[in-house]
């Protein structure tokens, strides 16, 4: 049988593994709770700067 020549690391083994799932959490989005608007899932709204109900940062549209 085959045998790999060089150890393949840890990074590497783990972005293959990985890979499919990026694929399907890439266009996940979902309601801002304070403005309403569309936002990445655990990311903080662009439009109003609020995650979970805190205020993070101010946008640079704003």
């Amino acid at each position: 049988m085959a045998n790999p020549k060089r150890k393949i690391s840890r990074s590497k083994r783990d972005m293959r593994r990985a890979h499919w799932i990026r694929s399907l959490a890439s266009g996940s989005t979902e309601a801002c709770d304070n403005c309403g608007g569309q936002k990445l899932r655990h990311r903080a709204c662009p439009e109003c700067g609020y995650y979970k109900g805190k205020f993070v940062y101010q946008p640079k549209n704003s």
